[in-house]
């Protein structure tokens, strides 16, 4: 075939690629024809093909421009395809905006048993105290009930701030060095058959619900809802999705299949390390509102409980919306 004849019969389709690969253009070209011409369920093949063409070109001693045109092509196709040299940021970002809600869902059984580990026993306890309020001291020491009620009094210097913090950035990091603790322990216990897991959950909940009760009890509503209402969305989510790592490594062990326990784990801690890296990004929210917000004592109850309804809502949202489109 003679090159004219070979450039008109394959023009249209590298023209189609050119649409493809301008700026701001997705995986399918605008009209209904340039759709059909390259799309997502055939674009490896019609990638192949463009490779032939090459090949063909330079074996046939075609023209040098229609080479170089054709080479150019590829390589611009190829590196669309595989994100070469597309900075690291941008993929956190794609992580965080789609990539950790798909992920999410996707382990939704884990994270609906950590869900249940962790708030079952944390309003069973808050329930509890109301009734009885000495089951408080089943779980806090009288030193640690003393801190918090000092914490949390009406009459409190600084609303929230623990007595080692003597600044807000100092409790900023008080707040986070606790939180990773926290979730730490929930993922780390996954390696134990997840019983570490599970206790850490379960011991966190009813620490939490103890706390929460211990304070509603004494009448300190106002202050310690005020102040947990901020912040506790996204602090009790990155508790839930620590925990559901743990359980995915436990998991692992438990019921490996028909891999062997140590390539099950192999396997599984990559989804669990994503759901860490999650919690954490939900852990430093949580610690940087509970040190500059929570504890403005100016705001209004009715608001600062407003805004934590506003962020559970746009948590439990993001969780369940979120990059269903790129899915």
């Amino acid at each position: 075939m003679k090159e004219r004849q070979y450039i008109a019969r394959r023009a249209s389709e590298w023209e189609a690629w050119d649409r493809w690969l301008a700026p701001g253009s997705k995986s399918r070209i605008g009209t209904r024809e340039e759709a059909d011409a390259i799309s997502a369920t055939d674009l490896a093949h019609r990638f192949r093909r463009l490779c032939h063409d090459l090949a063909l070109v330079r074996d046939r001693h075609y023209s040098a421009a229609i080479g170089e045109d054709l080479q150019r092509r590829v390589l611009a196709v190829h590196q669309r395809i595989y994100g070469a040299g597309k900075p690291e940021g941008h993929g956190l970002l794609r992580f965080f905006a789609a990539g950790l809600p798909v992920l999410v869902r996707s382990e939704w059984p884990l994270v609906l048993a950590a869900l249940l580990l962790l708030f079952v026993p944390l309003l069973a306890m808050l329930a509890a105290i109301q009734v009885w309020p000495d089951s408080a001291f089943l779980l806090l020491s009288p030193e640690t009930v003393s801190e918090i009620e000092d914490m949390y009094s009406p009459t409190a210097r600084h609303l929230g701030r623990p007595r080692t913090a003597s600044s807000a950035w100092a409790m900023w990091g008080f707040y986070i060095a606790n939180n990773v603790r926290i979730d730490f322990q929930a993922f780390a216990g996954g390696v134990a058959f997840g019983l570490g897991t599970v206790f850490y959950l379960l011991y966190n909940g009813l620490f939490i619900g103890a706390i929460a009760g211990h304070l509603t009890q004494i009448g300190f509503v106002s202050t310690f809802w005020g102040f947990v209402a901020g912040h506790s969305a996204f602090e009790l989510t990155g508790a839930v999705l620590s925990g559901a790592a743990g359980l995915k490594l436990g998991l692992a062990l438990v019921a490996p299949g028909r891999r062997t326990r140590l390539a099950a784990l192999k396997a599984n801690s990559l989804v669990a390390v994503q759901l860490l890296y999650g919690a954490a990004g939900l852990t430093f929210l949580a610690a940087f509102i509970e040190a500059f917000w929570s504890p403005l004592r100016d705001v209004p109850l009715a608001i600062k409980v407003g805004v934590g309804v506003v962020l559970w809502s746009l948590t439990g949202a993001y969780l369940l919306l979120a990059g269903r489109r790129a899915a």
